[in-house]
């Protein structure tokens, strides 16, 4: 399988052989040897992530180019110096001064293959992250199911306390082994998390025994990766109501983690978000269309970062987010 991770980390394998490597990477003896060499591929080509926007090149600067490189083509349109008699080596027929025509003539191909191939491998780069976080909202989408299935509810963080926190999804899909914790299926490729690397998801088991101590807040803040998760909704008494597999079409289960300010999420440069259905199902918007007329994405009916008013109030926290 090492000979396919590459093509599995520029999601160049077809669906079959992507899934086939998906369980390798899953499989408790040869997945972890396998994901560290994955984990050394993907920070191998981080620098490519630092151009995640196209270059726009200046207006007119190819027609300049080809403009220069035809000037230099013909010597007997650039004057010579009259002061003193030409030597061999200012003689463009000479084999010196073609030389250097032809060093100018392939460095100025190779500006004017940049400027039309940069944008195209932009694209390629965005078109094969966008499928990668796709792929990825499919297996949580399986693995939401599966436990719905098993205990017909979805997980649900306690009604209070310290780990009453969107993010404990994650920890419970890896305490029943329904996620592996370091596999990057929680990271968006060329976030701010996955550029950092090593990210792992703890038990719910590391997680208790955090509690208190200096490393608790910053697993909190990182279990649930990239993706933010249902808060679920109170009771008019005030009770915290367990997350139900109602499998509906409309109510949004996990999206993109909202940014600080709680109005869009910063994971995808092209400003797309992602949401996650309660029925499996996902949609790709822009941020102008995240937000329903009647249903905020990331706050309540009453404008607050916290669990829903009513059962059809949804709202997405990131994973420190409390009820």
């Amino acid at each position: 399988m090492r000979e396919q991770l590459v093509g599995y980390l520029f999601d160049a394998l077809d669906e079959g052989d992507a899934r086939e490597l998906e369980a390798t990477l899953a499989d408790a003896e040869a997945g972890p040897l396998l994901r560290r060499e994955l984990e050394l591929l993907r920070g191998a080509v981080l620098p490519l992530a630092t151009d995640r926007r196209p270059l726009t090149p200046p207006e007119g600067l190819a027609a300049r180019t080809m403009s220069f490189v035809a000037t230099q083509a013909r010597p007997d349109t650039v004057p010579m110096p009259r002061t003193r008699s030409m030597t061999p080596a200012d003689d463009p027929a000479a084999p010196s001064g073609r030389r250097v025509i032809d060093r100018l003539l392939v460095a100025a191909s190779a500006l004017a293959a940049c400027i039309l191939v940069l944008p195209l491998v932009a694209d390629a780069i965005s078109d094969s992250r966008a499928r990668r976080v796709e792929r990825r909202l499919q297996k949580l989408s399986a693995s939401m199911q599966g436990y719905g299935e098993s205990h017909r509810l979805l997980p649900t963080p306690p009604d209070g306390g310290p780990l009453s926190r969107a993010g404990l999804y994650a920890p419970t899909l890896v305490s029943e082994h329904r996620l592996v914790a370091d596999d990057g299926t929680l990271l968006v490729p060329g976030s701010e998390l996955d550029q950092r690397g090593g990210h792992r998801v703890p038990t719910l088991e590391e997680l208790r025994a955090a509690v208190g101590t200096p490393q608790f807040d910053e697993l909190v803040r990182t279990m649930g990766g990239d993706f933010g998760y249902t808060l679920g909704h109170r009771t008019a008494d005030g009770r915290l109501e367990p997350n139900r597999d109602l499998r509906r079409a409309h109510h949004p289960l996990m999206a993109d983690a909202p940014a600080i300010c709680c109005e869009k999420s910063d994971n995808h440069p092209d400003g797309f978000h992602y949401i996650l259905f309660e029925d499996g199902h996902f949609e790709r918007l822009r941020v102008d269309g995240i937000h329903r007329a009647d249903d905020h994405l990331y706050r309540n009916h009453e404008g607050e970062v916290a669990a829903g008013i009513d059962p059809d109030d949804a709202v997405i926290g990131d994973s420190h987010h409390q009820p």
